[in-house]
């Protein structure tokens, strides 16, 4: 980028860099998305663990990582925006 209008241009790119989503944690600052990507695995197990007592899930669900890796992601997404989005 070239121009008077450059450094304008910049600026704005950089105002999402303000405020940090974060949340204290005795002391120590964690962001926000890595509760969510923590609990969302949880459900993920908590799934394959149903999936499992239903017998099989591979018979009904393939292939098995993209599935539970689609799992953690759609749960760790929805909790990051029904919590910490303003």
């Amino acid at each position: 980028m070239r121009g008077p209008a450059a450094p304008f241009l910049m600026t704005l790119l950089l105002g999402g860099c303000a405020v940090s989503p974060s949340i204290n944690v005795l002391g120590a600052y964690f962001p926000d998305w890595m509760f969510c990507v923590v609990g969302a695995m949880g459900v993920a197990t908590l799934v394959h663990f149903v999936m499992r007592a239903l017998r099989g899930p591979s018979r009904t669900v393939s292939p098995l990582p993209v599935t539970y890796f689609a799992v953690t992601a759609v749960v760790a997404l929805a909790a990051w925006l029904a919590f910490f989005a303003n």
